[in-house]
């Protein structure tokens, strides 16, 4: 298991037009913002998971925050035991459902997330500690508002061990007092210095990503229909949702495979909320071998400055528009050619207006194979 540090785990970015917080701490093996191996990113994943096997063994509730840590709270549940219970935040209009539990997360582009307080109520009982998982921890306010939140709809919380988990920590002694008080433990793969990242970003220079030309492409819907995938927005045993998204791997390679030659560059794409299903089919993808060179990452909500000063993570991105929602803006970054590119969408939207811009966004190449899982069943071709 590779060892983790600032230094392969932490680059800064600049925040663009955010007057709560100037920066952004960009994870370059997370498969977020920047393309990275999703076999590596996995196993970075998994390493935080066996950290808190380790030491919560008994532990049957993970909660992973939208929009960057739904992969991450996965993965984490995975390896404390298949029959643990995964759910994650959402700041979607569905799935249909009753009793959501709203709170904020005061630094975020988007504020507003909210969790499903039917699944909470329903699976505390099985469980003597809760871990709620994010990729990073700055000061702990939006945990403790979301705990607060929280107790209010399900007192019994109030009984159990809460875990604030994440790959990356830099709370500072008083923040981690105030996180005590509120009953919540910290655990982490990396701890950060204290250091003063707004000063760090200040003086460079940035620009928004620039809107992608929507143009039509010759998208033409697949016949296949893919096994559908469970939604953790509503809690499932972890074991069921990682057995679900490597169906869908095996079922898309099986039909699919042979549009991935060997020596190919293939990006797996997911779409916001939308991230494991990606790693996992990415993963499966990788493991072909013969030289097959496999990315993940994902649009994000996230407005981030683009640089080019050495070293700054962000060198590109196009704004487009929401594989879910008209009128919401997305981004993606750090865009490069491949041979074959795959979205991967659980968005119950029809249609296919944001992949075509998004299609756009990277550099011309007509020998380009691309396909689209949409809802986690449809298929589209390029």
């Amino acid at each position: 298991m590779p060892e983790y540090t600032r230094e392969n785990t932490l680059r800064i970015a600049k925040r663009f037009h955010n007057r709560k917080r100037a920066y952004l701490l960009v994870n370059p093996l997370q498969a977020k913002h920047i393309p990275v191996s999703p076999t590596r990113a996995l196993e970075m994943m998994d390493a935080l998971g066996d950290k808190l096997a380790r030491r919560y063994p008994t532990a049957r509730l993970v909660i992973g925050f939208a929009e960057t840590a739904t992969a991450i709270g996965a993965a984490v549940a995975r390896r404390i035991s298949p029959d643990c219970i995964y759910l994650h935040t959402t700041r979607e209009s569905f799935p249909a459902a009753e009793g959501w539990i709203e709170f904020q997360e005061e630094h975020s582009h988007a504020v507003e997330q909210k969790l499903s307080g039917d699944a909470l109520e329903r699976w505390l009982p099985e469980t003597d500690t809760v871990i709620l998982v994010d990729d990073e921890i700055s000061t702990g306010k939006t945990l403790r508002n979301m705990v607060g939140e929280l107790k209010k709809r399900c007192p019994v919380l109030g009984e159990k061990r809460i875990v604030a988990a994440s790959l990356l920590n830099r709370v500072s002694p008083e923040n981690e007092a105030l996180l005590e008080g509120a009953g919540i433990r910290s655990e982490y793969l990396v701890k950060l210095p204290l250091e003063d990242y707004t000063a760090l970003v200040a003086p460079l220079e940035i620009h928004e990503a620039e809107e992608a030309e929507a143009r039509p492409w010759p998208l033409r819907q697949g016949e296949q229909i893919l096994p559908a995938l469970a939604d953790p927005r509503l809690g499932l045993a972890v074991g069921e949702w990682r057995q679900g998204c490597a169906a869908l791997a095996e079922a898309f390679l099986a039909q699919n495979g042979a549009a991935f030659p060997p020596d190919s560059r293939t990006l797996v794409l997911g779409t916001e909320e939308c991230m494991y299903p990606a790693l996992v089919l990415g993963e499966a993808l990788e493991e072909l071998g013969e030289g097959r060179q496999v990315f993940c990452h994902a649009t994000t909500r996230s407005p981030i400055g683009i640089c080019a000063a050495e070293g700054y993570p962000i060198t590109s991105g196009r704004k487009l528009p929401s594989f879910y929602e008209e009128g919401r803006t997305t981004y993606l970054y750090d865009l490069a050619d491949y041979d074959c590119i795959v979205v991967v969408s659980d968005t119950p939207e029809p249609g296919t207006g944001a992949l075509s811009a998004l299609l756009s966004a990277f550099p011309p190449n007509p020998a380009r194979k691309v396909v689209y899982l949409q809802g986690g069943q449809h298929v589209w071709y390029l």
